[in-house]
């Protein structure tokens, strides 16, 4: 059963009296299918991919394997939850693009929040400074929001799918920020249980003054 506000959402986007027809100019039509592809499958798989494969040919293996853990989680998770929920889509006539399976959580929403967000914490992991982590999350989050409304624009989500799918995406990323900053901190080799750093040198591999001589 959806709430009552999702189809009022859907029919505020369509022209009255004509719910087959978006609002809006012919471009707008086309663009929103141009910003709903940034959120595909395809897509995210090949900026996932590239950012991995960048990331391991850069000697930044941990950040790559958390990126792509990150990413299968959250595919999975989407999957099983339409496959456990099956909550079927907005009504045929509504629909402006192809889809398939069931519609909540939208998977547009929910993965380009993972990948667009998780990927601007890899960017900015290390950076002391909020000047280079602000304008990298705010744009990932324009365009996000940006995939998410077209999902609704385009009738082939109900507007809590995609806010669902925002929710889900975002707590992904947050963890994999957290696990990426977590990994930051603590070098390889330094923590508990960990070897003491070799004698005469301390934690970042310099040489420790020896001790001034003792008086007899």
């Amino acid at each position: 059963m959806n709430p009552p506000i999702d189809l009022a959402i859907l029919l505020a986007l369509r022209v009255r009296g004509d719910p087959a027809l978006p609002i809006g100019p012919w471009w707008l039509q086309e663009s929103a299918r141009d910003i709903t592809a940034l959120g595909g499958f395809t897509v995210l798989t090949l900026v996932a991919v590239t950012a991995i494969a960048l990331l391991a040919i850069r000697g930044r293996a941990t950040q790559a394997a958390i990126f792509a853990a990150t990413v299968v989680a959250a595919q999975a998770t989407s999957e099983i939850l339409k496959a456990w929920l099956g909550r079927p889509r907005p009504p045929l006539r509504l629909h402006l693009d192809l889809d398939y399976g069931a519609s909540f959580p939208s998977g547009h929403a929910m993965m380009s929040a993972v990948v667009y967000l998780t990927l601007a914490s890899v960017m900015t992991n290390g950076q002391s400074r909020r000047r280079g982590r602000i304008p990298a999350v705010a744009m990932a989050m324009v365009l996000i929001g940006a995939i998410g409304v077209s999902r609704v624009y385009l009738g082939v989500h109900w507007p809590s799918d995609v806010l669902a799918g925002w929710l889900l995406g975002s707590a992904f990323a947050v963890a994999a920020a957290l696990i990426l900053a977590a990994a930051r901190r603590e070098p390889p080799g330094v923590g508990p249980g960990s070897a003491a750093p070799p004698h005469g040198r301390d934690g970042r591999g310099d040489k420790t003054p020896a001790p001034p001589p003792t008086s007899p």
